[in-house]
């Protein structure tokens, strides 16, 4: 008898143990983005992202936060773009860009578990844009995008607040052309960590 009793104090211990190492949850947020390019105008533009993450903490300092968004990009073609491809401008400026992105952020915990230092990569699969941006479907943006983030979390509870920058690393142009088109942009979410 005491050894079940026993068995069932230290499973109850190890699952409470890894359950304090291990956390999921669920975020929103808006995104303010831009392309920088010739044939797009220089300002930032609003769009949101949603999705999940999880938190595994890998020390006092340090957790790995994986997440997977969908990421909407919005951005606006300056007037150059229909100079410099006439043949193919439709008319429509404003562009919408849907990616499916994979941050893997780590984060160094500054003040105790209240705030975090956040870096790291996001991988990003475009799965859809604007089809009007060039007549007859075709593709003007790659399928992929890489990018880099850095940023700030606080952490109330289960509320989580992060502040991000993002900067592309990648030309996400798919028109033959010397002209490179990289992302760039600010995300601020909340999540809830269950």
């Amino acid at each position: 008898m005491k050894t079940k009793l026993f068995s069932l104090v230290a499973v109850l211990l190890i699952t409470q143990a890894m359950m304090a190492q291990f956390h999921i949850g669920a975020k929103a947020g808006a995104n303010i983005t831009k392309v920088d390019g010739k044939s797009f105008k220089d300002e930032f533009r609003y769009g949101y992202h949603l999705g999940g993450f999880a938190e595994i903490r890998l020390g006092n300092k340090f957790v790995l936060q994986p997440e997977v968004l969908f990421n909407q990009y919005s951005t606006r073609l300056d007037s150059n773009y229909k100079n410099v491809y006439q043949d193919i401008f439709d008319g429509n400026s404003n562009i919408k860009l849907n990616y499916i992105s994979i941050p893997i952020l780590l984060n160094y915990k500054l003040v105790g578990s209240f705030l975090s230092l956040q870096a790291g990569p996001q991988f990003g699969i475009l799965i859809d844009q604007n089809r009007t941006l060039l007549q007859n479907g075709g593709d003007a943006f790659k399928k992929g995008d890489f990018s880099m983030l850095a940023g700030v979390q606080f952490k109330v509870a289960m509320l989580r607040i992060n502040g991000r920058y993002a900067i592309g690393l990648n030309n996400i142009s798919d028109i033959a052309d010397d002209d490179k088109w990289k992302s760039q942009g600010f995300q601020v979410s909340v999540g809830l960590a269950l």
